[in-house]
Parts: C-alpha cells; sequence; structure tokens
C-alpha cells in the first residue's frame, strides 16, 4: 500500500502549553488508523491541524496529502481534497430534514435555486449506502443517536471523501448502533475510503484497526501493524499510560453497612407522551459502602430512574417512596434532593454537569455556594480554598482553579463534576456512565476514586453501558428492561452472558 497522509514533525503550541511535539503519522491507502491516547495526549489537536482548523503557519511540521504537500488555510480547504472530519459532538441542524442537512453548504442547485427533485435523488441514494431507510425530508431531531451518526458519514460521502476522520465515533452509542457502525467502515473500507478512528474502545479498535498509532504526552509513542504483529489492549494501554496496568478495575475490600436508601414501588410517565410509563413499579435499597450496578440497553429507563429520583428533574405522575436512613425522604425538587442527601453525575457532563465557559474554581462549588457564602455573599477566598481541596484530592490535572473547565482533557473535567457533588456531602451517589468518552488512565483514576467513597460509606448507584466496568466495579448488578428491573446477581454470579441474557428477553 502506499501513503495517502503523512504527517511530519508536528508541533503545535499554546500560551504556555506544548500541546504536539514532534508528532508524525503515516496512514496508507485504504486502511482504517485507529489513533489511541488519554485525554490531553494530543490526538483532537492533531486532527484539527489535518482538517484546517489550525491554519497553515500556526503549526510547525508538514502535511502530504496524496504526495502533494498541504497547507490548509481553512475546513475548506481539506474537504476540496476530500479530507472529512466528524466530531464527537456531530454538527447537524436538528430542525433541518436529513436531506438538507447532507447538503447543507454544498447545495445541489442550478442557477442559484435549489434542485430538490436532485437533492432528494442523490440522498436516497447516500442514505442507501449508510444502510438508512429514513425519507430525505425527515427532521433530523427526530432520529436517534446512532442515525444521526450515519447522516454525518452519508454528509462525508456527499464531498467525495478520500479520508474519513471519526472522533470517537461510538460514545454515545448503544452496543448494537456501535457495532453496525463498525460495520459500516469496514464496508467503505472496501469501497476504497480510508479511516482514521480515534476512540478510547479499545476492544473496537483490535475489531477493525488495521494500524493503531497511540500519542502520549503531545508525542508519537507506536505505532503497532496488525499485520505484523497482533494488536492486543495491554499493548495499547501500555504505551498510552506509559506503565503496565496489571488490572483495569483496583481492588476494594467489600463491606456493605446498613441500608441507607430504599426505593419502593416507584413509577414514572413520560414527561410528553402522557400515557407512556418510563418506570413500571421499581424497588431497590443500596447499603453503606455498597455500589449498586444498573445494566441495560439505552432506552431502558436507566437515565430516566436516575433523574426521577433526583428531584423529578425527568418525568411526571412520579409515585412510590424513597426512604434514606429509614426515614422518608423529600425528593420533590433537586434543592431539596441535594438537602436529602443525593447527588447525581449526569452522563451528559459537558450539557447539564458543568459551565464549559466558566472556571474550575466556580464549578466546584455552584452545587452549595451557602458553603462558601456568608451573608448570602460568596467569600471568593474561601472558593478558591475549597477548589484546591478537591484539586489536589482528585488529582486533577490543570494548572491553577482559575482555569475554565472547557480547557479541561474529558477526564479531568469528569473529576471537577465529581468534585461539585462531593462539596454537597450526599450520602447516596447516582453515577450515570461515569467514564464516558474518557481513556482507560483516567477511568482507573475515576475507578479510585469511586472506591475511596464507597470506603467512606457512601452509597452509590452506578448506570454503565459497559458490562466488563460493572462486572469490575460493583457489589450487585441489577439488569434492567423496558423501565423495570428483570434479574439481580451479585458480583460473584454475575457474567457478562447471564446479563446479556435478561438485557435482550422480549
Amino acid at each position: 500500500m502506499t501513503a495517502l497522509l503523512e504527517m511530519r514533525r508536528i508541533g503545535k503550541s499554546f500560551p504556555g502549553v506544548k500541546a504536539l511535539d514532534q508528532v508524525n503519522l503515516v496512514v496508507q491507502s485504504g486502511e482504517i488508523h485507529a489513533i489511541c491516547g488519554e485525554n490531553g495526549a494530543g490526538k483532537s489537536t492533531l486532527m484539527k491541524v489535518l482538517s484546517g482548523v489550525y491554519p497553515h503557519g500556526s503549526y510547525d511540521g508538514d502535511i502530504v496529502f496524496d504526495g502533494q504537500t498541504a497547507q490548509f488555510r481553512s475546513i475548506r480547504d481539506s474537504e476540496d481534497l476530500g479530507i472529512i472530519i466528524i466530531h464527537q459532538e456531530l454538527a447537524l441542524v436538528p430542525l433541518l430534514s436529513i436531506a438538507e442537512n447532507i447538503f447543507l453548504g454544498n447545495e445541489r442547485a442550478a442557477r442559484g435555486v435549489i434542485d430538490w427533485p436532485e437533492t432528494f435523488r442523490q440522498t436516497e441514494s447516500l442514505l442507501a449506502k449508510v444502510g438508512l431507510r429514513e425519507a430525505p425530508g425527515t427532521p433530523v431531531e427526530s432520529l436517534g443517536i446512532g442515525k444521526q451518526q450515519l447522516v454525518e458519514i452519508a454528509k462525508a460521502l456527499s464531498k467525495n471523501v478520500r479520508l474519513l476522520i471519526l472522533d470517537e465515533p461510538t460514545a454515545a452509542l448503544s452496543e448494537s448502533d456501535s457495532q453496525a457502525l463498525l460495520t459500516l467502515l469496514l464496508e467503505l473500507k472496501s469501497q476504497g475510503v480510508t479511516s482514521i478512528i480515534i476512540s478510547h474502545k479499545l476492544n473496537e479498535v483490535r475489531r477493525v484497526a488495521d494500524r493503531v498509532t497511540v500519542i502520549r504526552d503531545g508525542s508519537t509513542i507506536s505505532t503497532i501493524d496488525a499485520h505484523a504483529e497482533p494488536i492486543t489492549e495491554d499493548r495499547i494501554v501500555r504505551d498510552m499510560v506509559g506503565r503496565d496496568m496489571a488490572s483495569r478495575y483496583p481492588d476494594r475490600t467489600r463491606r456493605a453497612g446498613e441500608t441507607v436508601i430504599e426505593v419502593r414501588g416507584w413509577n414514572v410517565f413520560h414527561p410528553e407522551h402522557r400515557d407512556r410509563q418510563t418506570i413500571r413499579d421499581l424497588s431497590f435499597h443500596i447499603r453503606a459502602g455498597e455500589v449498586l450496578g444498573i445494566a441495560g440497553l439505552m432506552g431502558a429507563g436507566r437515565t430516566e430512574l436516575a433523574m426521577s429520583l433526583f428531584g423529578r428533574s425527568w418525568g411526571r405522575g412520579i409515585s412510590g417512596e424513597v426512604l434514606i436512613h429509614g426515614k422518608p425522604a423529600d425528593l420533590s425538587s433537586v434543592p431539596a434532593a441535594i438537602d436529602a442527601g443525593l447527588a447525581y453525575v449526569t452522563e451528559d457532563r459537558k450539557s447539564l454537569g458543568l459551565i464549559l465557559d466558566d472556571v474550575i474554581a466556580r464549578n466546584t462549588t455552584l452545587a452549595h455556594l451557602p458553603g462558601i457564602s456568608v451573608g448570602g455573599i460568596i467569600d471568593n477566598a474561601r472558593e478558591t480554598e475549597v477548589a484546591e481541596r478537591y484539586r489536589k484530592s482528585l488529582r486533577i490535572r490543570t494548572p491553577s482553579v482559575h482555569q475554565r473547565v472547557v480547557n479541561l482533557s474529558g477526564g479531568n473535567q469528569q473529576k471537577v463534576v465529581l468534585a461539585k457533588w462531593l462539596f454537597t456531602s450526599p450520602e447516596v451517589l447516582i453515577l450515570d456512565e461515569p467514564t464516558r468518552g474518557i481513556d482507560v488512565g483516567a477511568k482507573y483514576e475515576i475507578y479510585n476514586i469511586i472506591n475511596e467513597l464507597s470506603a467512606a460509606g457512601k452509597a452509590i448507584l452506578m448506570i454503565s453501558s459497559e458490562m466488563p466496568e460493572l462486572l469490575g466495579m460493583c457489589d450487585r448488578i441489577c439488569v434492567m428492561n423496558e423501565g423495570t428491573f428483570v434479574g439481580e446477581f451479585p458480583a460473584a454470579e454475575a457474567t457478562q452472558e447471564r446479563i446479556m441474557s435478561l438485557i435482550v428477553q422480549e
């Protein structure tokens, strides 16, 4: 094979930070090339250099595409050569149709007038290539995340893509949607499309990648060729974090104490579809120091359960009883839930968990302002002191607690979310996909924090779509299907096969 892309000695600096240092990347024509690394390693920065987000002249080194030196001054320049990047946060307009999104900025028009019959004809052809059966006029907002991802790929194909770059393409997808997307990538490869995939899901990387390049601290560490040697998760992890990890899940002593929270007969209806019951007569309890896991497919009701418990922030017609330390708890609003001792780490940290444009200190104290106020006035020195304490205890990597959260890696952003809720001194922590979109090294640190909270006697409800994570971290696992629990296993008896058999049952 010949090299379609070469990035030679790429360097990129920001004020006070060297994000990329002499990075080299060679992508062969017709291959799927994976890029792995911890959050903050420089993967996304490298792709922004490649796609023209960071224009020529703002970085060191050379880009050679199809044998020619490229000097991209904008995304339009890279797209003109067939380099298309699909970001983790999809760039679709929800209120527009599939056809309008696919050809937005690339309209099929004659003399300034859009040719709608031709637009719809080409859309149907593109949707067939990616396996979508929806009509071209379907509003994008009515599609699930998995189908929206396919629309993005169809949009890339409409631009005669030669190099498709996908940044964490399966991070928000269900298992079935993830597998469908990976299968599509393999099909596109057979049609001659070259792909770069950035992913933290190493099992997926091993399934589709021809070669894997590992980046650590802004530098190229290794490139592993699947045709020359086995691509193992242990090898990738070792190169990513700079050390061997004997276990992905830290050991802890399991000591469950008295019951902290008990939920009895919990029922929740959909907030818009009044006749649709989302949670059905659900009951469970969690003891002090115990981690209770919830497994289930997307749509099973896991997040809906978490949000309805946390101050009824989702759903209507909610009924049932919640006891904390044996006494009825008032969870009628979010402030009431916080006062009752609940904390909720949302699965969507960027939209619901953090104020990205604000600083770490403000985000850390936001859920418990009375803790840093005197007479209703915020004590800035106290706020900084609290944030510094959590920065050290949670090992948040930042030069200052006055840095904006948007500048942190995903793993460090997640630690700030945890800090925010730990400052409220909760009795019960609800963790909804606590390691989504972060690398294996940062995951291990989050797991250690969870174990420390468990050892401190906190009751923890952990929702995760990663079955090995549930098996490695939880004391008990409840399986959720269509809004109710259909099975429960102690950790010693749980297996992926037993859990999956309940997840998919009709």
